[in-house]
């Protein structure tokens, strides 16, 4: 047997009778990372064809071209397959993570006979079926082969899963979503590039997320190379992403890692605080137990038999990661027709677990509780929602358990309004400022007030008095500031804040000019008339020293991000706000300017 050829040798012009052989000596595999959005975890790999090159052709696509026009494109996909698995197989951490493998849309006419090659080569590997995703490329109408539902169904039975790539480029995308079981689909480079500049495709994104999410399938983003791609996909609902932010594709195992933690570093700097909502769900979500997909049908029954009052329970791959939900009505008709359950576990009648899943709607634990309500009510007919954790069934949320979890915000909303002022308080001020502060599209302004010398003030005339000077600031904010696009809120004692999304800066400028200028006003008036006469009081400051203090006044810091400036680091807008407050108050203006540099 010839030794194959070096690195830098080029083969011969490909012949019709030699393709997969000479593909077979220079064809290698690189594996790109796949990882939990919210974690940096390896979730799997996509395996991309390397060495093409060296058979004087640009693509991996030409490649195919090439095999379909001299009929050798289904031993070409076999002998592909094999060595994408073989490589999946040499990873030492291969154990629960996916392998995603791209098919033809033109070899799915032998679909079954691809699927035998590849159950074969899974087995001698000795790999889980269900770690196996295929690719469906959009290039091809797959919908159109006439066997394309039965080879489905196939790999259902198999345990395997499918995604459809490059979503959003192709021609039978939405049948596909509709009429077969979709387990991922991957978003198109196309709509990731700038995503965090681009409304239009966040918006697009979203819809996207939403829509998968209410049938059930999981969320890839494909191309994701910036920082800001990663934050706009993870906001948009994305539940895992690829691409060069991550790592590049490498044939090197040694170089790929199972976490990566540049990523959980990201999130954490790009944090938005949904605890609340994640206590609310957690308190109201049932722990329903889950059925293995491989398991065998005496066990369900032996569940529903256990536990009467439940209607249906959740299917988990091998890893714990939810396939959907298998529900007693589809059973029933076995259950009770004569033999029905001898049929059922008749081997030869090939009826397994697998055959009975169907959709269920899918959220991750940190999603905030009026977007899994909007998930659910898309998607009708639906008995529950799945919960998951890190992409891992966790627990349900029944109709009357997310009513309750919505009902419980709303209040927790309401006890968070101001009772002075009624403005809205810190939960609401900061799920604006996090909001606002990741739509780069409109300029946006926070605005942050304090009065100064408000203790000293409120030390000699007290509190009563104090209350006054607050109701007033409260007062004059609504009448002068009020309008849409604006949040008015009461961060607590003389702290208040102010958000403005697609303001007018120069105008901004103007109108809290007169906001502090009529508060001074005002407020003077809270004072005696030997005090207003002096234009101070005398008190004591923090150390208990005796001082003179001018009369009251507010002072404002302002941070504008510009269009274009993206950011969800909470931590670094507090940074920055501190420092201009302090800035503030030794200005003649009582007030601070800062344009924030992500």
């Amino acid at each position: 047997m010839p030794a194959p050829p070096s690195a830098g040798t080029a083969l011969p012009a490909l012949g019709r009778d030699h393709i997969v052989s000479l593909a077979k000596l220079v064809v290698d595999y690189a594996l790109q990372p796949i990882v939990e959005i919210n974690t940096g975890y390896v979730y799997g790999y996509e395996a991309l064809m390397r060495g093409v090159d060296r058979l004087g052709l640009d693509t991996p696509i030409a490649l195919l071209d090439l095999a379909a026009q001299s009929n050798v494109l289904v031993p070409l996909e076999q002998m592909l397959h094999a060595r994408a698995i073989a490589k999946f197989a040499s990873l030492p951490d291969a154990a629960g993570k996916k392998l995603f493998i791209n098919l033809d849309g033109r070899a799915l006419a032998a679909g079954h006979q691809i699927l035998g090659s590849v159950g074969k080569v899974l087995e001698s590997k000795r790999i889980p079926a269900s770690t196996l995703c295929f690719e469906l490329s959009e290039r091809f109408d797959n919908d159109a082969e006439p066997t394309f539902g039965a080879m489905v169904g196939t790999l259902r039975t198999m345990g395997g899963r499918l995604a459809i790539d490059d979503f959003g480029l192709g021609v039978s995308e939405l049948k596909l979503l509709c009429d077969h079981g979709i387990d991922y689909i991957k978003i198109d480079g196309h709509f990731i590039r700038d995503m965090a500049r681009s409304q239009r495709k966040r918006l697009l994104v979203t819809t996207i997320a939403n829509l998968a999410h209410v049938l059930g399938i999981r969320v890839i983003a494909e191309g994701v190379e910036t920082e800001a791609e990663y934050i706009a996909c993870r906001e948009a609902g994305c539940d895992l992403v690829q691409g060069w932010f991550v790592a590049r594709p490498t044939c090197e195992i040694s170089e790929l890692l199972s976490t990566y933690p540049h990523v959980v570093t990201a999130r954490a700097k790009h944090r938005r605080d949904r605890k609340t909502d994640e206590l609310l769900i957690r308190n109201q979500m049932a722990a329903l137990p889950a059925v293995a997909i491989d398991a065998e049908l005496p066990a369900v029954f032996e569940l529903f038999r256990k536990a009467p009052q439940e209607t249906f329970f959740p299917v988990v791959d091998d890893a714990g990661e939810p396939r959907g939900i298998i529900h007693e009505r589809d059973l029933k008709q076995y259950i009770y027709m004569p033999f029905g359950r001898d049929l059922l576990t008749n081997r030869a009648y090939q009826r397994r677990i697998s055959s009975f899943v169907t959709a269920c709607p899918i959220v991750d634990i940190a999603t905030d509780a009026e977007h899994i309500l909007e998930v659910f009510a898309n998607a009708h007919g639906s008995d529950g929602v799945i919960v998951t954790e890190n992409l891992k069934y966790i627990g349900v949320l029944s109709t009357a358990a997310l009513l309750s979890v919505i009902n419980d915000k709303k209040i927790q909303q309401a006890q968070d309004q101001n009772p002075l002022t009624e403005l809205p308080g810190n939960l609401s001020i900061t799920d604006f400022v996090a909001v606002a502060a990741l739509d780069a599209d409109v300029r946006r302004h926070f605005c942050y007030f304090d009065f100064d010398d408000f203790k000293p003030f409120n030390d000699r005339y007290g509190f009563p008095h104090g209350d006054r000077a607050i109701s007033l600031f409260a007062t004059l904010m609504r009448r002068l500031l009020g309008g849409p696009g604006v949040l008015l809120g009461h961060v607590g004692g003389d702290d208040f804040f102010a958000g403005f999304r697609d303001h007018d800066p120069a105008l901004l400028r103007t109108t809290l000019a007169e906001l502090l200028e009529e508060f001074r006003r005002e407020a003077r008036k809270l004072y005696g008339p030997e005090d207003q006469r002096l234009g101070f009081i005398t008190g004591r400051d923090r150390d208990g020293r005796s001082r003179r203090f001018d009369l009251l006044r507010c002072s404002v810091a302002v941070l504008e991000l510009s269009p274009g400036t993206m950011t969800s680091d909470l931590d670094q807008i507090h940074a920055v706000m501190a420092q201009a407050k302090s800035q503030a108050k030794h200005e003649p203006s009582a007030t601070a300017w800062r344009v924030f540099a992500a």
